[in-house]
């Protein structure tokens, strides 16, 4: 799909991802771009972002609430205490993607979580050091630009971060997918009535204290 902002029945202007679909509809409007600074939350998208390898976002998407259920409201502490018989139990649930590898890292990375807040206090303040500044940014999210936006240098320090404490389906991709649903970056295009809204709301956020530059 060419990316643009389009405008719908509703009168609305979205990226044109959003498409026709109302859950992909409100998830663009309500969610996505907007700052996330919930511990929980940024582990479930990194998770999420991890089962959607090789399918698409609404397919994620429309399973998010039985994967909350299967897992724990994605629980890292809780999770990371599971064991073979959870990922038996979890390769039996029609209602996630039941993918042993997927399911595996999940478990593996709620372990690496607990290793990361205990170092930094927060996840929060881990990923928010990765937020790139102003300058390392597109000055105009044109369709063009953000056709070429499938990673950056942040995302790609990110995932190497990741991979270096042991995390796991955490590519530059993934993570910078997981940057634009968390809000560290505002992708919504020119045009798209969510911008505008998407950049109040960051410059309202609060980052973590004590969240600097890692690179």
């Amino acid at each position: 799909m060419k990316l643009r902002a389009v405008r719908g029945e509703d009168g609305v202007n979205r990226c044109s991802w959003a498409g026709d679909h109302d859950d992909y509809r409100r998830y663009h409007d309500r969610e996505w771009g907007r700052p996330v600074r919930d511990d929980r939350r940024l582990f479930e998208k990194l998770c999420l972002e991890g089962f959607q390898s090789g399918l698409s976002w609404l397919t994620i998407l429309r399973k998010r609430e039985n994967f909350r259920a299967a897992f724990a409201d994605f629980e890292f502490e809780r999770i990371a205490r599971w064991n073979t018989r959870s990922v038996d139990r979890l390769l039996r649930d029609a209602g996630i993607v039941r993918h042993r590898g997927k399911i595996e890292a999940t478990l593996h990375n709620a372990r690496r979580a607990v290793e990361l807040r205990g170092e930094y206090g927060s996840l929060a303040r881990f990923f928010w050091s990765f937020e790139p500044g102003p300058g390392e940014r597109p000055t105009r999210l044109t369709p063009a630009v953000a056709g070429r936006l499938t990673e950056s240098d942040a995302s790609r320090a990110l995932s190497q971060t990741l991979r270096e404490r042991g995390f796991r389906f955490v590519g530059p991709t993934t993570a910078y997918a997981f940057m634009q649903a968390m809000g560290l970056v505002n992708d919504h295009l020119e045009g798209c009535d969510a911008r505008v809204a998407i950049e109040q709301a960051r410059g309202r956020f609060r980052r973590p204290r004590g969240a600097r530059p890692v690179r």
